[in-house]
C-alpha cells in the first residue's frame, strides 16, 4: 500500500530573509505567518490525515497546530523533521555571512560542506530518508502531514528524485508551501513541489 506524505514548510516569521535562524529558539510565526498557516489548514481540509507531525521548533509547531486543529488531531513532534543544525551560523544575519568563504562553499557544494559545528545536508537527508521509510510503514495506505523546514524538505525531495543536494537552489520551497511524496515498497515518487495554499 502507498503512503502519501504531505511535506509542509512552516509559515512566515519576522526574521525570514534577514536572519539565518537554524535551530535558534524563540522564532515564532509573524501575523502574516499565522494567516498563512490558517489558509494552509483550509486548503488541506480535503485531506484526511492519519497524523500531523512537526519539527520541534516553534514556527513549525505553530503551523502544524493550525492544520491539526482543523482535523481534530494533536501535533506529534518528530525530531527527524528538525531544521538543519547550522552550528555557529544560527542566528547570524545573511549580510554578515556574505563574503565568508565557508558560507560560499556551503551554498555551492552542499554535498561536502558543513556549517561550523553543524550538520551536513547529506546528514539531514539521511535522517529524512529514515523518517520517510519509518512513516511509510507505520501509516501504510494513509496520508500524513509533515511540517518541517525548506532545506530539510529539499533534502527529502532530492533523495526521492535521485538528485545531488548540490542542486538545492534549483527549486524553491516557500513558506507555507506543500510538496507531496508518495511512498511504497517500490520506492518514492514526487507528486508535487512547492504548491501554495489556494
Amino acid at each position: 500500500m502507498e503512503t502519501v506524505l504531505v511535506l509542509l514548510r512552516h509559515a512566515s516569521h519576522d526574521r525570514l530573509g534577514s536572519v539565518l535562524c537554524g535551530r535558534m529558539p524563540g522564532v515564532t510565526l509573524s501575523e502574516a505567518g499565522r494567516r498563512e498557516a490558517d489558509a494552509l489548514a483550509v486548503t488541506l481540509a480535503r485531506h484526511r490525515f492519519a497524523a500531523v507531525l512537526s519539527s520541534p521548533l516553534e514556527r513549525a509547531v505553530e503551523t502544524a497546530a493550525a492544520i491539526a486543529a482543523s482535523q481534530a488531531l494533536a501535533v506529534e513532534v518528530e525530531e527527524d523533521l528538525n531544521e538543519l543544525d547550522l552550528g555557529a551560523w544560527a542566528g547570524m544575519r545573511f549580510e554578515d555571512l556574505r563574503g565568508d568563504p565557508a558560507w560560499n562553499v556551503w551554498n555551492s557544494a552542499r554535498s561536502h560542506a558543513r556549517p561550523p559545528g553543524g550538520e551536513t545536508m547529506l546528514e539531514a537527508q539521511a535522517r529524512m530518508a529514515r523518517c520517510i521509510e519509518r512513516l511509510r510503514r507505520r501509516y501504510a495506505g494513509r496520508t500524513v502531514a509533515l511540517v518541517s523546514h525548506a532545506d530539510v524538505i529539499k533534502a527529502a525531495l532530492s533523495h526521492a528524485l535521485g538528485l545531488s543536494v548540490d542542486f538545492h537552489a534549483r527549486f524553491e520551497i516557500a513558506p507555507a508551501s506543500r510538496s507531496v511524496l508518495i511512498a511504497g515498497e517500490w520506492g518514492l515518487k514526487v507528486h508535487s513541489i512547492n504548491e501554495a495554499a489556494a
